[in-house]
């Protein structure tokens, strides 16, 4: 039996597995299904909102940049936010995030399963999503260093399928390829223009589109495990930023330019439907391996994200204290146990639920946009009043990273993600999934308070 205690977790992951877990995080089989949604709730336009959400993800990496540059910890933003907002605030913050993430894993497990019953429909979907779950599960009690290679192969593979859409968009917008000849800016342009459901629908499912770079924010919490931090933070923020414009606005654009936006659904991969489209049937099946793939990936990262949150919940004293221990390999086992273990019970909801599937989708996508969107306002007001302390000590000099245009550029970004939330209540689609976000922040809060006040008794 190996032993375990409140020791360390080991620093195993290397600058690229930082890199491709931050990638792994965000290319989701959100991505490949949800964008479906999002261009026929919007149109062509929805590269816009795709260059809207990908500034803002900016924005929130440069602000987590500078803090878990200078302290790189296991689930940051919780510690930032507790130390630099409030403890209450902390919890509130820390637990939605685990709470979403544990909804939302088990979405992808189903999403594999629900793929591979296409191929095998002898074996149900609720057996693949289980088997899913043990591997995922495996890989996250491994050595971190074993889990961060996996991930790295893993998002690998989403990336490469992705610019391969991107070669055969080009290709066919041209006329190069495909049996529909030289399209220019037919679709584009064309079946009701750049925007034929108008502009503000933009603003009212940017929720939406948040949740589709959902998991960026996990290189703050892999920040603990990670080698010479101060250097590949720093280094991971901005090449994550610039790789989230080759991987979702220029595929997005390409796709609107080549997919009439009305055949666009939920549940099954635009790209896939988009290449079908031009006499590239086998690109049916391919996708739906890389959408495969991404669920696995995907749930890998969503699984060491929210194992790691309820650890540093843990160590700032809002979870059991066992939770906060790791065995003879740095891993903290149960932690990951603990978090797997409520993600089977949403795994059997939806089972039970599989009448509703898309629904019940769609409705984990925005509580995800919701509650992510929450853990990242709360990374950028903690990074605010983080460097409002430094600047007050008269150490602003000792940054190993520092956000631009202090605090314009912090304000800018809080404000923005505010009006992204509340528009989602807006919106009579998303307005029943955001309450259920709100609430996931507010019940850990009302907690706290108690169980704080039967402490101070």
């Amino acid at each position: 039996m190996e032993d375990e205690g409140q020791g360390e977790l080991q620093r195993g992951l290397k600058p690229r597995h930082l890199q491709l877990i931050a990638l792994g995080g965000i290319i989701g089989s959100a991505y490949f299904l949800g964008t479906g949604q999002l261009v026929l709730d919007i149109g062509p336009a929805a590269v816009v909102s795709f260059m809207l959400g990908g500034l803002l993800v900016w924005m929130v990496m440069v602000c987590l940049g500078e803090l878990a540059a200078h302290i790189p910890s296991t689930g940051s933003f919780v510690q930032y936010a507790n130390e630099y907002i409030s403890p209450t605030w902390g919890c509130g913050v820390g637990w939605s995030y685990w709470i979403n993430w544990v909804a939302y894993v088990p979405s992808e497990m189903i999403a594999a399963g629900l793929i591979m019953n296409n191929f095998v429909p002898s074996v149900p979907v609720f057996a693949w999503a289980t088997l899913f779950g043990v591997i995922i599960t495996a890989l996250n009690l491994m050595y971190v260093g074993a889990f961060g290679e996996a991930e790295f192969w893993l998002a690998l593979i989403k990336i490469i399928a992705i610019a391969l859409f991107a070669v055969m968009a080009i290709l066919i917008v041209f006329g190069l390829i495909g049996d529909h000849g030289f399209q220019g800016t037919s679709k584009l342009l064309g079946n009701g223009g750049f925007f034929p459901n108008g502009v503000s629908v933009i603003f009212f499912t940017m929720v939406l589109i948040l949740v589709n770079f959902q998991g960026s924010e996990i290189i703050g919490i892999a920040a603990g495990e990670s080698q010479d931090p101060a250097h590949s933070i720093p280094q991971t923020v901005k090449q994550v930023s610039y790789r989230i414009i080759a991987i979702y606005v220029i595929p997005v654009f390409l796709l609107v330019c080549i997919l009439p936006w009305q055949e666009a659904q939920i549940g099954k991969s635009v790209f896939a439907i988009a290449l079908s489209d031009y006499g590239f049937t086998w690109a049916g099946n391919l996708f739906l391996l890389v959408v495969l793939t991404a669920a696995i990936s995907c749930s890998n990262s969503g699984l060491y994200a929210t194992s790691r949150t309820i650890f540093a919940l843990s160590k700032e004293g809002m979870a059991p204290e066992w939770l906060g221990r790791v065995n003879a390999r740095g891993v903290p086992h149960n932690a990951i146990l603990t978090s797997i273990a409520g993600c089977w019970v949403f795994i059997v909801a939806f089972a039970l639920m599989s009448e509703e599937a898309q629904t019940q989708y769609l409705n984990l996508l925005i509580i995800s946009g919701f509650t992510g969107g929450i853990a990242w306002v709360s990374i950028c007001w903690s990074q605010l009043y983080f460097r409002r302390r430094i600047v007050a000590a008269g150490n602003e000099h000792l940054l190993k990273y520092k956000a631009p245009f202090f605090p314009w550029f912090t304000l800018v970004a809080i404000w923005a993600q505010v009006a992204c939330l509340l528009g989602a209540l807006f919106q009579p689609t998303l307005r029943m999934p955001a309450m259920i976000g709100v609430v996931l922040l507010i019940l850990p809060m009302a907690g706290y308070q108690i169980w704080g006040k039967k402490r101070a008794c």
